[in-house]
């Protein structure tokens, strides 16, 4: 196993598109890191290079140590996985698995020990007799990885491996790919698009925009500390809440002041010199409960709204409501969520308010179309600098919270 370090990865295009922009990335031995973000952001970029597959413009690539940034990919020790499978079509799958040891021209004994082990690891014993195309997209994808597994290698490359598998089969494999990683102990890097597969799989994951890193940090630091509105976008289902707000001074308390609504905030010396100022403020869905549920909470940590859509999902419930203030539809959001969603947020503004959406329990009875009293978790609040969009931390234990 060895240690991956990218230092300064750049990737400039023919025609002039930055795709990788100075990316400094440290991959521990053993460790599994998942680089996220939207179509475009240069994760798929930087994961080729890794593998010998993109000329790099500048920087450096080292596995184990070993700058490789002039050795051929068959001779970097690596595996990559890709979301297409690329398997042969006229080849079965005990031969797709063991076809790179046959050009390494290892014995025929021990390629076939080690296609029967990998087999038996992944539940494939039926199936090694059989071509890809009678497989079915699970099977092919844990065929994909056998061939990897086999060769024993460094380091694993995975590029939106379950993007072509259904949702059920997602998780699935998913929940595969975390144990052989675990039980195999290789080190991986795992691009994707998904920030469910992000959150699930990494030992630490790095959200990229536009070529540059954003944030690298493990998944629950992440989602409890984005350092930025992108990752605040980016990270979580469903997605922060935010909103612009005026922080003002009321009977020596701070607060947050958006449409008809106020909430009282804790003292705070980083937010209290944006008194007078536009903030914007985020709040996790989680984060805000039915006050008949929570009936003991203040009353300045309240909000009154109507309910538009309540959605049963078991063990909780989600209530989406309106609420005034200016919505935030920044640059940093457009490009964590995208221009076809920023154009239906924009529409449901203007008819109904900015929706937010409060994660409540299962026992609320929350009606559409009725008025609810909802309670926020002040203490869980996150503010952003409207200008710059970076986080402002609200307390100084925050990154303990």
């Amino acid at each position: 196993m060895a240690e991956i370090k990218l230092e300064q990865l750049t990737k400039i295009y023919p025609d002039g598109t930055k795709a990788v922009d100075a990316l400094d990335l440290e991959i521990a031995d053993g460790e599994l890191v998942v680089l996220v973000g939207p179509s475009g952001c240069g994760k798929t970029s930087a994961l080729r290079m890794v593998a010998g597959l993109e000329d790099i413009t500048e920087g450096r690539v080292s596995i184990g140590g070993r700058v490789v940034n002039k050795v051929p990919p068959k001779d970097r020790d690596i595996a990559m996985i890709f979301q297409n499978y690329a398997l042969y079509p006229h080849m079965t799958a005990a031969k797709n698995m063991g076809f790179a040891l046959r050009m390494r021209k290892f014995p025929k004994g021990q390629i076939r020990e080690r296609v029967t082990d990998t087999a038996g690891v992944l539940g494939l014993m039926q199936a090694l007799d059989k071509r890809p195309r009678t497989l079915s997209g699970g099977q092919r994808q844990r065929v994909a990885m056998g061939r990897a597994i086999v060769r024993e290698p460094q380091a694993f490359l995975m590029d939106e491996p379950l993007s072509n598998l259904d949702a059920k089969l997602r998780v699935e494999m998913r929940a595969e790919i975390a144990r052989l990683q675990r039980d195999l102990g290789v080190t991986t890097i795992y691009v994707t698009h998904d920030q469910t597969e992000a959150m699930t799989l990494g030992d630490r994951v790095a959200v990229m925009r536009d070529g540059v890193l954003q944030q690298l940090a493990p998944p629950q630091e992440l989602y409890r500390e984005p350092r930025n509105l992108f990752v605040a976008e980016s990270i979580g289902s469903p997605a922060m809440n935010l909103v612009g707000v005026d922080l003002e001074r009321s009977n020596g308390s701070l607060v947050a002041a958006f449409g008809d609504s106020r909430l009282t905030l804790d003292d705070s010396p980083a937010l209290a010199r944006f008194v007078g100022k536009r903030m914007i403020l985020g709040v996790r869905p989680e984060h805000i409960e039915d006050a008949a549920i929570a009936s003991d909470a203040p009353g300045d940590r309240r909000l009154a709204a109507v309910v538009d859509i309540r959605e049963d999902l078991g063990s909780d419930v989600y209530v989406h409501f309106g609420v005034g203030g200016p919505p935030v539809l920044g640059e940093d959001v457009r490009a964590a969520v995208g221009s076809d969603a920023i154009e239906t947020a924009e529409a449901q503004t203007r008819r109904k308010g900015h929706l937010w959406v409060a994660r409540v329990g299962h026992t609320s009875r929350a009606s559409e179309g009725e008025p609810i009293e909802l309670v926020v978790d002040t203490s869980r609040l996150r503010f952003f600098d409207p200008e710059t969009g970076n986080a402002v931390h609200a307390n100084p234990d925050d990154r303990a919270a």
